[in-house]
């Protein structure tokens, strides 16, 4: 089923996830979700990958939400683990300890956007329209838009997308903080790739470290970040990359790290 839903491809430590269901417009139903949780848990315990991009199949949409279709007939109880299913797996994707960017080559509406924002870094095709449209379904985000908004971009552009359900264009999210970077739709691919290259050449450990500290720092106050932080930092030096790259700097030459 994950080989249908998915399709996967590694090369030179990238591995690049593509949700599957252009005909869907790559709709994210429970199945989808499942086939997510599998494949990023299984990058997360592949040595060989160090960077993880995540898009949609099709020209026109990342993804345009989760499957209405499938949502329409759920019990109250059957909407709640609908909603725990899909939080689960994005929290997943935000907790991971390589670096996840999403390539948002489409409309990213609703779960779409929510999957968007779970991933570390975002890139955007300059045609792709983002938003939270569920106020226009009777319901609100499920997995996580009003929480990982509000930390985004605040509380007033979060109850603006919230309330209304209008889209956005991506040079707005750019300008609100929920993207990283804009590019032209037909650089889309490459530019993500020369980040993803660069992220997938630096050292392991240190991004770890770096991912380790933005996700505990965000959920504590300052001082408890701060030492987490310098305790990161120590633990750095028991490693043989800092020893590499430290001496790569001063003997004016390109490191090579190994990830030990």
């Amino acid at each position: 089923m994950t080989d249908q839903l998915l399709k996967i491809d590694t090369a030179n430590g990238i591995r690049t996830l593509c949700i599957n269901r252009p005909d869907k417009l790559n709709a994210l139903n429970a199945a989808t979700l499942d086939a997510l949780d599998t494949a990023f848990a299984e990058a997360a315990q592949d040595a060989e990958v160090r960077v993880i991009i995540l898009t949609g199949a099709g020209s026109k949409a990342f993804v345009a939400g989760a499957d209405i279709a499938e949502m329409n007939t759920l019990t109250p109880v059957q909407g709640r683990d609908f909603s725990l299913r899909g939080t689960r797996m994005m929290r997943r994707v935000e907790k991971l300890n390589k670096p996840v960017i999403a390539m948002i080559n489409g409309f990213a509406l609703g779960g779409g956007l929510e999957l968007a924002m779970c991933c570390h870094l975002r890139v955007a095709a300059d045609s792709a329209k983002m938003g939270q449209p569920e106020i226009n379904l009777g319901l609100i985000p499920g997995f996580g838009g009003s929480q990982r908004l509000l930390r985004l971009c605040g509380r007033a552009a979060t109850l603006e997308l919230c309330l209304t359900g209008a889209p956005i264009t991506a040079e707005r999210a750019l300008h609100l903080g929920i993207v990283n970077r804009v590019v032209p739709a037909a650089e889309l691919e490459a530019e993500t790739l020369k980040l993803a290259t660069q992220l997938a050449n630096a050292a392991p450990l240190a991004l770890r470290g770096m991912l380790d500290c933005v996700n505990i720092g965000g959920e504590c106050g300052i001082e408890e970040g701060l030492e987490y932080e310098s305790a990161q930092f120590g633990l750095m030096f028991s490693s043989n990359d800092m020893r590499e790259g430290t001496s790569a700097f001063l003997e004016k030459r390109k490191p090579s790290f190994s990830g030990r």
